[in-house]
């Protein structure tokens, strides 16, 4: 063999180590970003109203029972089982972590109670119950379940569980689960009454449901919770007005409370859309950027994990001009209003330090004014922010004064830019 003939093949061994490289990272999941995401869709249309991070991968914690309820309704309607049909329980099954229904290995659960365990509980262990009578085992099914996501078009989506129980690789998106929960409505008419309801009795005991939309919310009427530590609090809603319904999706909420006053804002603005009124401004949730620690679904909205965020950014003792000019031109914050002058820089220091990883170009000022007493007050603010970032900045900024957390308009946000 030439000189020619060996490089020639030392070049076609390493094009095709390089291509099965190339295939092997493609076919890796891309790791769910946990971050903030929301999409409001019209049910009738498939118009979306509103999105923000929509196609970001994200982790959908039991918003995954929403195809395995799919997969259980289609197996209904294609004969193979029916509402009475007893599914049975293996020892995998029964020892699934909470949320669980209790179901004790060797015994059964009928597809009805099932379908309500799934939906008011989000029963784990039903889950794995309906994974393995419908697909052999949960593994299998999970594939299915993939499967029918592709068909949807849902191509963002991986399952690897049919309860949304903690997997790295069981990703999804706003957008993807806006479409899932669509089709239910669209291809099970006839079931998505189950959605609606608030409780349930098994065996004696209520089941309450843990979708406090439907009852918070005028005209909400399903759909499904979620949340494990790494995917923060999600929730798909949907809700009916006047004929016309929306379909909500919000991924990554700090709080179960927050995210349903989030969900609610959109979906009231999605419905001024539909009816041609004018929108309000809508309150960002708090981001979900790490797993809180002992988080519960009665935290306050306004509470968030400091030590997620880096130290006080040290305010400058003096702007230059330029930067004031810069500054100007910006939206803004205002915390508070204080006696003095330090105790307003101190806010608004504060209030800059649990939002300058997402706002870097972001600056603190304080504004001195006299009130109608002719004391003389200083604003603390937060400045540098752009119009669609003031409701997030007011929700991290986490204010606990009583005037609360103003959005200012460029100019009035600096109008002296004294320091």
């Amino acid at each position: 063999m030439t000189w020619v003939q060996r490089n020639a093949v030392l070049r076609q061994r390493f094009s095709m180590i390089l291509g099965l490289v190339a295939g092997l990272l493609l076919a890796m999941p891309l790791p769910a970003l946990a971050k903030y995401a929301a999409i409001i869709v019209d049910a009738e249309t498939g118009k979306v109203l509103h999105e923000a991070n929509s196609d970001t991968l994200n982790h959908p914690a039991s918003l995954t029972k929403m195809m395995t309820l799919y997969m259980l309704f289609e197996a209904v309607e294609q004969g193979r089982m029916s509402m009475d049909t007893k599914l049975k329980v293996s020892k995998r099954a029964a020892g699934m972590a909470p949320s669980k229904l209790g179901l004790a290995s060797g015994s059964s659960i009928s597809v009805r109670d099932a379908i309500l365990a799934l939906i008011t509980k989000s029963a784990n262990d039903v889950a794995a119950v309906t994974a393995e009578n419908l697909g052999g085992t949960e593994t299998r099914f999970a594939q299915l379940m993939t499967a029918k996501a592709r068909d949807f078009g849902m191509l963002r989506t991986t399952f690897k569980n049919a309860s949304g129980l903690p997997n790295k690789s069981q990703i999804s998106s706003a957008r993807d689960l806006a479409i899932l929960s669509r089709r239910l409505m669209n291809d099970f008419p006839q079931h998505y009454h189950y959605f609606s309801q608030d409780s349930f009795i098994y065996r004696g005991q209520k089941i309450r449901s843990h979708n406090n939309m439907l009852e918070n919310y005028p005209g909400a009427d399903g759909l499904k919770t979620g949340y494990t530590a790494a995917s923060g609090f999600n929730l798909a809603t949907s809700a009916k007005r006047e004929n016309r319904r929306l379909i909500g999706v919000v991924l990554g909420g700090n709080t179960a409370r927050a995210r349903d006053a989030h969900m609610a804002d959109l979906l009231d603005n999605g419905f001024s859309r539909l009816n041609g009124q004018p929108e309000t401004l809508i309150a960002a949730p708090l981001l979900h950027d790490s797993p809180p620690l002992g988080v519960s679904e009665q935290v306050a909205v306004g509470d968030i994990d400091e030590n997620s965020f880096p130290a006080n950014k040290p305010a400058s003792k003096k702007l230059s001009k330029a930067r004031r000019a810069e500054l100007a031109r910006t939206w803004g914050i205002q915390v508070g209003a204080f006696g003095s002058r330090d105790r307003a820089l101190e806010q608004a220091s504060t209030a800059l330090s649990r939002m300058v990883t997402l706002y870097p170009d972001a600056d603190v000022m304080v504004e001195p004014i006299r009130d109608a007493k002719g004391r003389t007050l200083y604003r603390a603010q937060v400045v540098g922010l752009q119009q669609a970032q003031t409701a997030m900045a007011c929700q991290l900024a986490d204010v606990q004064t009583k005037s609360g957390c103003k959005a200012l308009r460029p100019v009035a946000a600096v109008r002296t830019a004294k320091r």
